[in-house]
């Protein structure tokens, strides 16, 4: 009987390391992101985000419902490639909490040598939907 439990906990612990856990997925969700962004392509940006009236976006004392409205708000607030500059996102700290959802803790940074440079943290609840993991919620400061 032990010898039967002694492999059952091995084959879970194998089965455990080898599940993906969907972080890899995510951090290369990001990595569109950011280098879409760096091509001056706010619409490909926005792919990471889920396409919803529901999606929120708290940023700047401000909050914007749904995806139109984001995208709005991007596309007016980052109106030319000086405004845009260079993103990088650094310290992620992705921590998935079911097949179906995660949390991504972050630093951003803009490189804008005309405008100045701009920082800050974020917090973003990510959602896995119709197969993909798309951003639900995006907190971000600066």
């Amino acid at each position: 009987m032990k010898k039967i439990l002694a492999v059952a906990i091995l084959l879970l612990a194998a089965c455990a390391q080898s599940a993906p856990d969907g972080s890899e997925d995510i951090q290369a969700v990001l990595s569109a992101q950011s280098a879409a962004w760096n091509q001056g392509d706010i619409p490909a940006f926005m792919a990471g985000y889920w396409e919803s009236e529901e999606l929120r976006f708290a940023s700047g004392n401000s909050v914007e419902q749904g995806f139109d409205a984001t995208l709005a708000r991007y596309l007016r607030t980052y109106d030319t490639p000086e405004k845009m500059g260079t993103l990088s996102f650094h310290d992620l700290d992705i921590d998935v909490l079911s097949p179906d959802s995660a949390v991504v803790f972050g630093r951003f940074h803009l490189e804008r040598p005309a405008e100045g440079n701009a920082t800050g943290l974020f917090t973003l609840v990510f959602r896995k939907v119709d197969g993909a993991w798309v951003i639900v919620h995006d907190h971000t400061s600066s």
